[in-house]
């Protein structure tokens, strides 16, 4: 692409290979607000460049340990109250029931999902850890962990904040895990923002807990959510927050892009979904940030889009699962495999399975899971066909 020539200066240089800065990203973004086609013909070009025609995806069983939360965010309808119909609080047998019945179904990933700390607030969550033998949340997530290895399965956890002495346990066990940024501006902290009730959301915070990934060497998956009443200026901050972050300790093996839909349940539920165009464009700016990334949106919030965001940058569809509920977005059901893979197809793209991790990042994971991976992976470290079809 270096011998076309754009009308954006800023983007002849990304096509040149030269590195954005955040000035020409303010400048791209400006531009791409009335006319985004260079912007997408980049962006297409720059992931088809480092990931050719693969898109990938994990098939995955979603365990809800616990959906008690500390935090209350304006846009969560995750969270639960300890009366609440849809509380969940996983015992030791059901991790392993549903683990075996994830397996049954061919899953290859284990998504450990928990509310922020919420013995802290709950005394129903101290008496349901001291139940199952445990003082902490992060102490029975290691012991879940192993138990899904155990059966066949690969975990992945996404449990908010944890210390850095609690990810070297989880690095055990776990082959990658997540902690989304959201957003790193502050704003979003101040009263009657999104995060005003959730301390965990502080962007310090969060960027601290992942700089002690970084610093473990564990392969992350973060991102950013998109709609939440963040400026395009503070969307693109954060994309290059996570750029800093990777660039310092190399182990961001994941950027999601989630856009925001409003919860009939919560303080937001009268905003507006995230607007396509806004999101499309954030995708783009995404991967002209950072090229070789891996970047995803989740396939059943945009149901209608495949081929639009195929065409802008994404090379992931993340986790699918055939067999439990998206806990976070419950009115938006998971797609069929079989569907995103007809679609992938008609974009002109194939779709593979992976692990939780990345191929590229298998070499990060925990020495003793090397051989647990190497039995269930193919020569290009995606999941062998056999194994999850």
């Amino acid at each position: 692409m270096s011998d076309l020539v754009l009308d954006s200066e800023p983007l002849n240089r990304i096509a040149e290979g030269r590195k954005v800065t955040k000035e020409h990203a303010f400048e791209i973004f400006n531009l791409a607000k009335d006319n985004p086609s260079e912007l997408y013909n980049v962006a297409a070009w720059m992931r088809n460049k480092h990931k050719k025609k693969t898109v990938t995806f994990s098939k995955k069983a979603f365990f809800n340990l616990v959906n008690l939360c500390r935090d209350t965010c304006g846009y969560c309808t995750y969270k639960a109250e300890p009366a609440s119909s849809k509380l969940s609080m996983m015992s030791k047998n059901e991790v392993r029931e549903l683990a075996r019945l994830a397996r049954k179904y061919k899953c290859t990933e284990a998504l450990f999902v928990t509310g922020e700390r919420p013995e802290q607030k709950y005394a129903e969550a101290r008496k349901w850890l001291k139940d199952n033998g445990f003082s902490s949340t992060p102490e029975y997530l290691v012991h879940a962990s192993e138990i899904a290895l155990s059966e066949g399965l690969f975990p992945h956890t996404n449990a908010g904040n944890l210390s850095k002495s609690e990810l070297a346990e989880l690095k055990k066990t776990n082959v990658s895990m997540g902690l989304m940024l959201e957003s790193a501006s502050q704003r979003l902290m101040q009263d009657n923002m999104p995060h005003h009730l959730a301390p965990s959301k502080n962007p310090k915070e969060r960027i601290n807990a992942l700089r002690n990934a970084g610093e473990l060497k564990i392969p992350m998956t973060t991102g950013i959510l998109l709609g939440i009443g963040e400026t395009p200026e503070e969307s693109i901050e954060s994309i290059f927050a996570i750029s800093a972050l990777h660039e310092q300790y190399s182990n961001i093996q994941e950027i999601i892009l989630q856009n925001f839909q409003p919860k009939h349940d919560t303080i937001m539920r009268k905003m507006p979904s995230a607007e396509e165009n806004y999101f499309k464009i954030m995708v783009a700016m995404t991967r002209v940030i950072m090229p070789e990334m891996n970047i995803q949106i989740p396939p059943n919030l945009s149901p209608r889009s495949y081929q639009r965001f195929l065409e802008v940058g994404i090379n992931d569809w993340g986790g699918i699962s055939p067999l439990t509920s998206d806990y976070v977005n419950p009115e938006f059901a998971w797609p069929e495999i079989s569907f995103v893979d007809e679609n992938c197809r008609m974009a002109g793209f194939e779709l593979k399975a992976r692990l939780p991790v990345y191929p590229e990042f298998i070499s990060m994971t925990d020495s003793g899971l090397h051989e647990k991976i190497a039995q269930v992976t193919d020569t290009e470290g995606l999941v062998k066909t056999s194994y999850w079809k």
